[in-house]
């Protein structure tokens, strides 16, 4: 909207009421200045210059109701001011003053409406002034002749301060009435385009957040479809080998039980906290603690050794469950494929990044690694967030998984082990 308020286009409405109102008053005057004229003029043979009063009250009252609802243009405005004041003058020169400073008043409403600039008005408002000087002793002189001197002048001063008065205050008034309601119809389309753009931000908030719940809900299927997916089949198929090898060699098949055995304990704790995640319930254990905890489920019934040294970090919610499952997968491959029988795990805080290491004692491999399914994952998921990691491993020394995930700027709480 424009800064500039105009009454004339933004509230036709209430511009018409106005103007009509001020052409109601207009003629109710001119009416009052020709009744009190009749019987003087008719009495002193003037009739005709009763017929020259009418004349004017007319052209007036023509000239202010086609400015007021015709004309837009300022400069062809300001023509018709010109007109009114020539009508106006000739009004005082025939009547001698009366109702002159009422009449100006009038005019003037009309031009203060039509034009919103302030400074116009009060240019306005002195060449008023200056009119109404001219008129107010041209008429004065024509009906008061034989009037002293000294009395002239009193009467004339008087009379001119009194109008100039009442036409100031009339110009304050209505400019601070005028100013008043542009105001307020400011403030209330801003209210209402404010009302208006906190419904559409409240519409697409909603929007955006089904959208993240929906987005969630499926990232939350997609981990256990792959993860305890995953793990499962893993569990099924180490089951069905070790019963094929549990007469033939026996400690192999004890390796893949327990295998199994913490393959089904991490697909156990993913379901678990998938759950948690659908039902809304927020993550009450630290990364330390849920590490702990995986290390105490998987050595639990097993002959497996973990060491580890871990810190306390604070990280995002992503990075917190890809940490915990990097730690699950690692452990399962190390006993699956390694066959090894000791791990040590380590958590550091460093700096801008955290850093996680893992690596066990078994059998390692010789030559390039081979990326199957769990460090396919992990190499990408880490590339994803912005990290890093490597493998590394050699013939009958163990392998060795390294992780590096940037902090985002995230606020980090870390201590000693």
């Amino acid at each position: 909207m424009d800064k500039r308020f105009k009454l004339n286009i933004n509230n036709k409405r209430l511009s018409e009421v106005i103007k009509l109102t001020i052409i109601a008053l207009l003629l109710t005057l001119e009416i009052i200045i020709c009744a009190q004229y009749v019987t003087l003029f008719i009495a002193n043979g003037g009739i005709m210059k009763l017929v020259f009063v009418m004349v004017c009250c007319v052209l007036l009252a023509v000239f202010e109701t086609v400015d007021s609802f015709v004309i837009n243009n300022f400069a062809a405005k300001m023509v018709f001011y010109g007109l009114d004041s020539i009508i106006l003058l000739f009004l005082c020169l025939l009547t001698g003053n009366s109702y002159l400073s009422a009449l100006y008043c009038i005019v003037l409403t009309q031009f203060y409406i039509s034009v919103d600039d302030f400074k116009k008005n009060v240019i306005l408002f002195c060449v008023s002034c200056g009119l109404f000087v001219v008129s107010f002793i041209g008429g004065w002189f024509m009906v008061n002749q034989n009037v002293s001197a000294y009395q002239s002048m009193v009467e004339i001063a008087g009379g001119i301060f009194f109008g100039i008065f009442i036409i100031a205050i009339h110009c304050l008034v209505t400019n601070f009435l005028l100013k008043f309601y542009s105001n307020n119809v400011q403030l209330r389309y801003a209210l209402k385009v404010a009302d208006e753009s906190r419904a559409q931000l409240q519409e697409v908030y909603e929007q955006l957040s089904e959208t993240a719940v929906f987005e969630e809900r499926n990232r939350i299927a997609k981990d256990i479809h792959d993860n305890a997916g995953h793990s499962m089949t893993t569990v099924i198929m180490q089951t069905e080998a070790a019963k094929l090898l549990i007469d033939n060699n026996p400690e192999e098949a004890k390796n893949r039980i327990i295998s199994a055995n913490i393959q089904a304990k991490n697909a156990l704790e993913q379901m678990r906290e998938s759950v948690h995640l659908l039902a809304g319930r927020a993550q009450t254990k630290t990364l330390r603690e849920e590490i702990e905890e995986i290390i105490a489920q998987t050595i639990d019934g097993t002959e497996l050794k973990i060491r580890c040294d871990l810190q306390d970090v604070s990280v995002g919610a992503e990075e917190y469950r890809f940490i915990l499952n990097s730690v699950k997968e690692c452990i399962a491959n190390g006993v699956r494929h390694g066959k090894a029988t000791a791990f040590y795990i380590e958590m550091k805080n460093n700096l801008s990044e955290v850093g996680l290491l893992i690596s066990d004692n078994g059998e390692g491999t010789d030559g390039k690694i081979e990326e199957g399914f769990g460090l396919k994952s992990i190499r990408e998921k880490v590339e994803a967030l912005g990290g890093n990691c490597s493998f590394s491993s050699e013939a009958g020394e163990g392998f060795e998984v390294v992780i590096n995930l940037p902090m985002n700027n995230k606020k980090q709480e870390c201590s000693d082990d």
